[in-house]
């Protein structure tokens, strides 16, 4: 019976590697054609890999916890199916992408040079112009080792691309507690620094109250000299807790975000909802929120604004044909996540009903597939179902702006009619987008948030939707 090796299959364009979060199965273990064999994690999803072929299991070649390369293999089957002829067979993409599955990565063993100078002394310098990733297994590793985000900048990576690995990082412990490798603090980094002239002796610029409080408070203070008083929990944050807040950092370093603000008077949006609710989901089979009504007003201002809908990579601006609109949707346990609905400007408000309501009961069941989280062009989130009436939401990257909805309210407000102004009682809400301003300015900002306003104030409420399905 010939013996199959199964490799880590491809999860999407952007991403390299996954972890390992559990084996189904174990060495000797019998396993079925499309029978789970081990659930992985990326940086967007978690999912469960199916094994391509009937056999026994005869090697696991990753642990738990591992990080593995796409591509690489991972187990080995020998396999009891009569069709199977070859002796690599690679799994297909989670996401049904036809691109080819690429070979099995071998990684070069590059031995750890250990060096009594400091990084700086060595001449090398952490390359900030490209944010670096790090797994979620070695950030764990290093948080618990007490390895600064400051030090991984400057570990060499044998990863693919440069990427720091699980055997990097611990060759890079096992030196450093071996007084073998040091790394110049921040304060040190300002020590070496040329004094500028008439400038400030440094021992009055670290009294500062201000530099203090940084100490104390910012990128300098060390987390594990916080100060815990009084009746205090301490609970590690789960893994995708962590990888949001890696996401949120790398964004606020990476875009500069100016947020505007607006205000819209849905008052038509509300009657014409509350009149055709409870028919269209007898009908349909979903319910009817504003979520899909306000995405599809969302997505035609879109069309009209492609800066907004597009990405920066470097000094190249690219402008996305597609339209797919990402959705941040709460998780029970208190985290989020952003399934996308492709072509939304192509979608009726039925087609976009059923895709917000799929999305959302796969994303709060653990369904989702790394398909439904990748490819999104503009994000909106929705602060009002929590009750907030306004955020300054930070921008899902790569994309360049991301909208927040807030709540509607009742509110006696001044509208114009043919006998002069009138004081009324208005369905009105809040908008504030946040946007990337290196590509962004404030007029295309603002003139986008006045097209979506427009949308949302002009829907007719007389609208025979089953037209449009």
């Amino acid at each position: 019976m010939p013996l199959v090796e199964l490799v880590m299959p491809k999860l999407g364009e952007s991403i390299m590697e996954a972890t390992i979060l559990k084996w189904h199965k174990s060495e000797g273990d019998t396993i079925q054609l499309d029978e789970t064999l081990l659930d992985i994690a990326t940086d967007k999803v978690d999912s469960e890999v199916p094994s391509t072929v009937a056999g026994i299991i005869k090697e696991i070649l990753f642990e738990v916890n591992a990080v593995v390369p796409i591509g690489a293999v991972i187990a080995k089957v020998e396999s009891t199916d009569a069709i199977s002829t070859t002796s690599i067979v690679t799994t297909p993409a989670l996401n049904s992408d036809p691109t080819p599955t690429p070979k099995p990565i071998q990684e070069e063993e590059i031995p750890y040079t250990p060096t009594s100078l400091t990084t700086q002394e060595q001449g090398i310098t952490p390359n900030n112009s490209d944010v670096k990733f790090y797994s979620p297994l070695v950030l764990n590793i290093a948080q618990n080792e007490g390895v600064s985000l400051q030090e991984l900048e400057f570990i060499q990576g044998t990863g693919n691309q440069g990427r720091v690995t699980k055997k990097d990082i611990f060759n890079y412990i096992a030196n450093k507690k071996a007084g073998l490798v040091t790394v110049a603090t921040p304060i040190a980094q300002i020590i070496s620094d040329p004094v500028k002239e008439n400038s400030k002796p440094l021992e009055d610029f670290i009294s500062n109250d201000s530099f203090a409080s940084t100490l104390q408070n910012g990128k300098l203070a060390n987390p594990e000299e916080v100060i815990i008083s009084g009746n205090s929990e301490i609970v590690e944050m789960d893994r995708m807790r962590k990888i949001i807040a890696k996401h949120m950092v790398d964004s606020v370093q990476t875009s500069p975000h100016v947020t505007s603000f607006v205000e819209a008077d849905v008052t038509n949006m509300v009657l014409w909802r509350e009149k055709v609710k409870q028919l269209f989901e007898k009908r349909e089979g979903v319910k009817l929120t504003y979520t899909p009504m306000f995405i599809e007003t969302i997505a035609l201002a879109l069309e009209n604004f492609p800066l907004v809908n597009a990405s920066l990579q470097g000094d190249n601006i690219i402008y996305k044909k597609d339209i797919n609109i990402g959705m941040a949707t709460a998780l029970p346990s208190g985290n989020l996540i952003v399934p996308v609905i492709k072509g939304a400007n192509q979608l009726s408000i039925v087609g976009l009903s059923k895709a917000v309501n799929n999305l959302a009961n796969a994303a709060r069941n653990n369904q989702l597939k790394p398909s439904d989280t990748k490819e999104g062009t503009f994000t909106v989130t929705n602060v009002g179902t929590f009750g907030s009436i306004m955020g300054t939401p930070i921008i899902n990257q790569p994309q360049v702006a991301i909208l927040a909805l807030g709540a509607i309210k009742k509110r006696a407000v001044v509208v114009e009619t043919p006998s002069g102004d009138a004081i009324t009682i208005r369905h009105m809400m809040y908008l504030s987008m946040s946007y990337d301003h290196r590509i962004v300015d404030g007029a295309v900002g603002t003139q986008f948030l006045a097209a979506v306003v427009k949308g949302f104030e002009s829907w007719d409420p007389n609208r025979q939707w089953f037209q449009y399905v």
